[in-house]
């Protein structure tokens, strides 16, 4: 299975629009980051999960050219924004499965209901096939994906476990039934948004405290706001096992 991080930036990128802060300066390009969003890859099959308002950036950059579904995690902007961007996909391949929760595609529908409409479609506009995800394991494929349910504030967010592969973004908090789907992990991908405490969001310390729970041969660092600092001190200050994530960033589990 191949990982590729598309984006591993927060809701505003980075650089943010007209800031001065010097992680927005940084000439690193590890310091640069569109919005989150993953790649998943193994045999011949190929998900995105999120598609955010980079959605096209990223596929030219990785040179996707074909995609068997889009898998949401939920509703915010930063991580659907990009649907339309499906076309081509759609274009060439027909119909795009997409999988999210209930309420994710219903409000999808409302967002984007030229997209899903069967009625008098504009000859241009992509078409999707829904699959309602519940949590439970679903097929996908030749394997059954795990959906992990968390919170984000008050919004109910899915992160998903591919064999052993999990992929968690925008939670801040998960019960202990939730988190025992997550042992046994080669790799956890999961938010870490700054050093100081988010409503909404998790952040370094309590990442890492989900990491030493779960204890993952590997673990990375996604969804960052420049507020956790340059890419490679914050680096120097992780444990051996745990690494910050950075756009283009290609691992083999």
């Amino acid at each position: 299975m191949k990982i590729t991080f598309l984006g591993t930036g927060t809701s505003q990128g980075i650089p943010v629009i007209g800031s001065k802060h010097p992680v927005c300066l940084s000439p690193n390009p590890k310091d640069k980051r569109l919005r989150v969003s993953v790649l998943v890859e193994w045999d011949q099959y190929t998900y995105v999960i999120d598609c955010g308002p980079d959605f096209r950036q990223q596929m030219l950059r990785a040179n996707c050219t074909k995609i068997d579904a889009v898998i949401f995690t939920h509703e915010h902007a930063d991580h659907t924004a990009g649907l339309d961007d499906i076309r081509p996909y759609f274009f060439n391949q027909g119909p795009i499965p997409v999988y999210a929760h209930k309420r994710v595609l219903g409000e999808l529908s409302r967002r984007f209901d030229y997209i899903f409409t069967t009625e008098n479609k504009y000859p241009g506009a992509p078409s999707v096939v829904q699959h309602e995800v519940k949590n439970e394991p679903f097929p996908l494929a030749d394997i059954h994906v795990v959906p992990i349910d968390g919170m984000h504030y008050n919004i109910q967010v899915f992160g998903y476990r591919f064999k052993n592969f999990a992929y968690l973004t925008d939670m801040k908090t998960i019960k202990d039934v939730e988190l025992q789907k997550l042992k046994g992990l080669d790799v956890l991908v999961i938010n870490a948004l700054r050093e100081s405490e988010h409503p909404s969001h998790l952040n370094l310390e309590q990442a890492l405290e989900i990491i030493a729970i779960v204890k993952p041969k590997r673990a990375y660092l996604t969804h960052i706001s420049h507020l956790l600092g340059f890419h490679d001190v914050v680096q120097e200050t992780l444990p051996e096992n745990v690494f910050l994530a950075y756009d283009n960033l290609q691992i083999t589990i």
